[in-house]
């Protein structure tokens, strides 16, 4: 879903307090609990499963200046992950739409940048008809691990996993994974649990919470 926003350059930039909480006051932060399957054509076993949604962040964005360049790349060197980010946005249904490119990641670029106040969102598949995708060890993640953002202006933001959580679809954490956060959270969405054959997708959600 794209939303009007306003011209950085027409404005003076606020001061980050400010603008955060502009940018929270303005949020609807209304979250569709459930996640529209995305697959690939032909899928018909585990070791050709395809991937699905991670669930759909449904946010009106505040018209405010950014304080940190948008993010570029993602580094998760426990689990070997090093790629560029791409912006991904929301379908019809607002449902959260992971990169065409199976082996690359993805911010909601709607949401806060990596290095803002809020929880930014890294969202990503699991795996395709193929083999594994980009965030096919996410699970893997331990308390400790670090996941490091590079902006584009080339400063690096470091994150701190501090837990991992597995999530029904159908009983998602909407208001915990996506509520406003009292300093920079990250947190990294995939697919995971039980193939469903009949739909084509994932039971679950896999989330990684990480701080500064």
């Amino acid at each position: 879903m794209r939303l009007p926003g306003r011209s950085a350059g027409r404005h003076q930039r606020r001061p980050r307090r400010l603008v955060t909480a502009l940018r929270w006051a303005l949020a609807l932060v209304a979250v569709t609990a459930g996640a529209l399957a995305l697959f690939s054509p032909g899928s018909s076993s585990p070791t050709a499963r395809a991937e699905a949604a991670p669930p759909a962040p449904v946010v009106v964005a505040a018209p405010a200046a950014r304080t940190v360049a948008a993010p570029v790349r993602v580094v998760i060197p426990a689990i070997g992950v090093d790629s560029a980010l791409t912006d991904i946005g929301v379908d019809a249904a607002g449902a959260l739409v992971p990169p065409a490119d199976f082996t690359q990641a993805g911010w909601f670029a709607a949401g806060p940048v990596p290095g803002e106040v809020g929880p930014a969102v890294l969202a990503g598949h699991v795996d395709d008809r193929s083999g594994p995708a980009v965030f096919f060890r996410l699970e893997d993640l331990t308390a400790g691990d670090q996941v490091l953002v590079t902006d584009g202006d080339g400063q690096v933001h470091a994150f701190t996993v501090t837990r991992v959580a597995a999530y029904p679809k159908t009983a998602f954490a909407t208001a915990e994974v996506y509520g406003p956060t009292a300093g920079p959270e990250l947190r990294l969405i995939t697919c995971g649990g039980t193939f469903d054959r009949s739909r084509r997708s994932y039971t679950d959600n896999v989330v990684v919470y990480a701080r500064t």
